[in-house]
């Protein structure tokens, strides 16, 4: 199967997504610049995972340059892709509410590692599914900005019971890791 419609689904359930999140965002019920205040992590919350989203949006898209085909296992694994990200803006939501209490930033470190470990099967899945010698495999290598996010979720989670700070600042190195595009894939498909 071409990518094509996989690439389309994911792209409007991923606007999905942020439509939802940025629908939450809740107006202040005062009239002056100090109303905002209260909003702060709320924003900050939203802003983080607005990121996230933007970041599986983008990698998402550029693996699937380095595609040349899907199958079923594909499809179901991008779909337990998408389903964790569908929880994105229930886990902002009760974090920023919470003004980062701890079971709300370890509930978002939950969120964020499974969907970080279902984009790694997703890669997997295709991989798999093109053989040892595809695009995607060779441009891959040993994926060690995967691991190493998978790892700092791993950490983030109990450390919210510690510090929440310290969760928040894994999560926010987690995106500034990523939030340039991978580059692997953008040059390993120039040069095939």
């Amino acid at each position: 199967m071409a990518t094509g419609r996989l690439e389309a689904f994911s792209d409007g359930v991923i606007a999905i997504i942020i439509t939802i999140m940025v629908l939450e965002l809740q107006a202040p019920h005062g009239t002056t610049w100090s109303a905002l205040v209260p909003l702060v992590p709320v924003f900050l919350t939203y802003l983080l995972s607005f990121i996230f989203l933007g970041i599986y949006w983008n990698n998402h898209h550029h693996m699937l340059q380095a595609t040349e085909s899907i199958n079923g296992s594909t499809l179901w694994a991008n779909l337990h892709l998408l389903f964790w990200l569908s929880l994105v803006p229930f886990v902002t939501g009760w974090m920023g509410d919470s003004h980062f209490a701890a079971v709300p930033t370890a509930a978002y470190g939950v969120v964020l590692f499974l969907a970080a470990l279902a984009y790694s099967i997703l890669q997997s899945s295709i991989v798999h599914h093109q053989g040892e010698g595809s695009k995607l495999r060779k441009v891959l290598g040993r994926d060690i900005k995967g691991k190493l996010s998978l790892i700092f979720y791993l950490v983030a989670i109990p450390a919210a019971f510690i510090s929440e700070m310290i969760s928040i600042l894994l999560y926010i190195i987690v995106a500034a890791m990523w939030v340039v595009p991978d580059r692997r894939i953008e040059r390993g498909l120039r040069m095939f």
